[in-house]
């Protein structure tokens, strides 16, 4: 099948999308701007469609590459046959490729390539014809050869057995079979492989099936077996797998026939079942591994696209003992205004009154409204600091704990040196704690994805597969939410499409040495930022209280004219759009006719629906519409919680077994799956995602191992926990 029309099916989309969408991405555009700018093209495809069908197309022509260097490999051999020619051509996955390969590939020394060097190959294919009248063990005494190593007739008919082996092992179509067979009736054990299991103890005597284990579990005992506690196998029916290659290579009762038997079973035991047990294990891991770095992906989608905390001169709190809690106030744009370090932690009092008239000082001084506390070693200690020194000071504001997942990476980096150059490690710790919870997007792309802890397993990820998913969801989310020009950091520019490293380097540069952007065009003037970059950025890219109103929307400057032309026959202008004037923008274009103004300004119908929400918003955050996040004034602990409580909390993590909930207490409790809503639900992320506000009931709190139970289910039906 052409690879376009299999993706036309795949997709389920029409011939004349894909078309479009393949040679878009042939010619260099970046995903995000396919998605927003080539909706007339794509069909208005999303952008995760269209990174789906962009891996796809990669894998697709992959595969077809891997076609064309088998045929050529068979066909240097002169081995190639018109039903080779039809199996590669009929082929849908690499590894039935390398099924038809497998005869034809270079092998190691083995004990089949040792008999045929003997000269036995002769007598191998005199057998596998299983001619009633013929005599195995008298035939192979024509074999006997000092010079050749064959010492006797049984050595020359044992040799020949290792040849047949090795032919059925290699037979495309029974590994096919055997491999179905073992995926649908194949069953996954793990055993304790030492006394003390630690978490893995719940798989000291484990099995499921193949067709139906669970990908975080493949990812567990994978884990456990890395590091020597278990002991992982695949087991199948044998009698049933035989009959599969019996069926097909043993004809009759006779002499032969009872050799290629023995050569069947052998190659079963010796070759096939270990070989297609490594590519089911390697095949349940690689699907483990794609369903987590998608959930991973969704978390991470979700954690960065959370709403801003505008407007706020913030307090960042890292909390510690022995080296006590790093302070940094930020100004409503980020910038520090100042830094300390006090030791509410230590139990002593003088400490304590210390802290808090350093704590109280920077708040009034600096106006503070919101505090952000991470969430790390002695947090619950610092929340009770803060809400405790709230209660006294009674000035409005509210705390929220913040995750500090990859903070101590981040401050570590060389990104953060040149940030802060005059601060310590700590300090600049406590800074992008605050900045979290002012811009969750823009200071979270400043750390690498795997440590922003929103995953599971992400560390037995393989990086490179990780690495591009996640940055196609960082890309993605930066893009839809725009970024300001002229106060973005090198890490935020360096994931809008178009602009790579050297580029966003060079825009901070330009923007150090000219001033601030007044227009989009001066982008052009940035070196090693062409006429291409310049197509794919300049959308995404906000340039706020500029010379154009247009410059702070994601109306793209190819636009310009026609959302010029819209105001014009809507009776409106540029400073309508500027003064906020053209509420009733929807309704006129409406009375006009959205297909007749898309002919006359010359877009199509879904660019024109665009430049109207755009144009009605300018300079808007599309996270500006969603919940604000959860600030607290008071403290609780695990002690405090019983079970029938009902509380507010933040979805922090989704997981394939449920979701983690912060409920105000240090650990973040589990809402089973089972506990998420009356209705069946296959994954958790049907029904909630991170940053979700969520009503939960406490259904059990394990004070010793510092566990919480929670229920979303029974907290919306109101009822006791049982």
């Amino acid at each position: 099948m052409d690879i376009k029309e299999q993706l036309t099916e795949e997709f389920s989309l029409r011939a004349q999308q894909v078309e479009n969408t393949v040679r878009l991405i042939d010619e260099g555009n970046t995903i995000p701007f396919i998605a927003r700018y080539r909706k007339e093209l794509t069909g208005s495809l999303d952008d995760q469609i269209l990174r789906e069908l962009s891996e796809r197309l990669a894998y697709l022509r992959g595969l077809q590459k891997r076609k064309e260097e088998v045929a050529a490999s068979i066909g240097a051999l002169e081995k190639m046959t018109p039903e080779i020619e039809r199996a590669l051509a009929d082929a849908k996955t690499l590894a039935e490729v390398e099924d038809i390969y497998r005869p034809y590939k270079p092998k190691r020394k083995t004990r089949a390539s040792v008999a045929r060097e003997r000269g036995l190959e002769p007598l191998a294919l005199a057998i596998m014809e299983q001619n009633p009248g013929f005599d195995p063990l008298g035939a192979a005494a024509a074999y006997i050869s000092e010079e050749n190593g064959v010492p006797d007739a049984a050595g020359a008919l044992a040799g020949a057995q290792d040849i047949i082996a090795e032919a059925i092992s290699d037979n495309a179509d029974c590994r096919r079979l055997l491999r179905q067979y073992l995926m649908k009736f194949g069953v996954v054990r793990a055993a304790g492989a030492q006394e003390d299991l630690g978490v893995y103890e719940m798989y000291r005597e484990f099995s499921e099936p193949v067709a139906r284990i669970a990908g975080h579990r493949v990812l567990a005992i994978d884990r456990g077996e890395r590091e020597g506690f278990l002991k992982v196998s695949v087991e199948a029916d044998e009698a049933a797998c035989l009959g599969i290659l019996l069926s097909r290579f043993v004809a009759g009762e006779n002499p032969s026939s009872a050799v290629v038997r023995a050569a069947a079973e052998d190659g079963y035991r010796r070759l096939i079942f270990p070989s297609l047990e490594r590519e089911i294990r390697a095949a349940l891991t690689e699907t483990a591994t794609e369903q987590a770095i998608k959930v991973f992906g969704v978390n991470l989608r979700h954690l960065l696209t959370q709403p801003p905390v505008k407007n706020s001169v913030t307090l960042g709190l890292d909390p510690g003992y022995r080296t006590g809690c790093k302070l940094a106030v930020v100004d409503p744009t980020g910038k520090v205004l100042e830094t300390g370090v006090i030791y509410p932690t230590l139990g002593s009092a003088g400490r304590m009154e210390e802290a808090k008239r350093v704590t109280r000082r920077m708040i009034q001084k600096h106006g503070v409204t919101t505090i952000a506390i991470g969430n790390g070693t002695a947090s619950h200690e610092s929340e009770v600091f803060i809400a405790g020194l709230l209660r006294e000071l009674d000035c409005g504001a509210a705390y929220m704990v913040v995750s500090e997942a990859g903070a101590s990476v981040y401050s570590a980096s060389k990104l953060a040196a040149d940030e802060f150059p005059d601060y310590d490690v700590s300090l600049r710790s406590a800074v992008s704690i605050a900045r979290r919870l002012q811009d969750p997007l823009a200071e979270l792309v400043k750390i690498d994805p795997k440590a922003i802890g929103v995953g599971q397993y992400q560390h037995d990820m393989p990086k490179a597969r990780l690495d591009e998913a996640l940055g196609g969801v960082v890309e993605s989310c930066v893009n839809s939410v725009g970024v300001d020009l002229n106060t973005a950091s090198f890490a935020l520019l360096a994931h809008v499409a178009g602009v790579n490293s050297a580029v966003a380097k060079n825009i901070v540069a330009y923007r150090e040495e000219n001033g601030e952007f007044s227009e989009r065009r001066q982008l052009l003037k940035v070196p090693k930022l062409g006429k291409k970059a310049f197509e794919q950025c300049a959308g995404f890219l906000r340039v706020p209280g500029g010379k154009n109103v247009l410059d702070n929307t994601s109306v793209h400057p190819e636009s310009y004219g026609a959302a010029k032309k819209l105001l014009e026959l809507c009776g409106y202008t540029l400073a309508d759009v500027a003064a906020g004037g053209i509420g009733e923008m929807r309704e006129r274009a409406a009375k006009l006719g959205l297909a007749a103004l898309a002919e006359q300004t010359g877009v199509g119908e879904p660019t024109l629906r665009d430049i109207i929400e755009e144009l009605l918003k300018p300079g808007r955050d599309p996270r500006d519409e969603l919940p604000k996040p959860l600030l607290r004034t008071d403290v609780m602990s695990l002690e405090d919680l019983k079970e029938g409580m009902i509380l507010d909390g933040t979805v922090r993590n989704v997981i394939d077994f449920g979701c983690f909930v912060d409920v105000g207490v240090h650990e973040d409790g589990l809402v089973h799956i089972s506990e998420l809503c009356k209705r069946y639900v296959k994954h958790p992320s049907e029904v909630v995602k991170v940053g979700d506000i969520v009503k939960v009931m406490v259904i059990g709190v394990d004070l010793g191992r510092g566990r919480l139970s929670l229920s979303i289910k029974r907290a919306q039906q109101g009822a006791p926990a049982s």
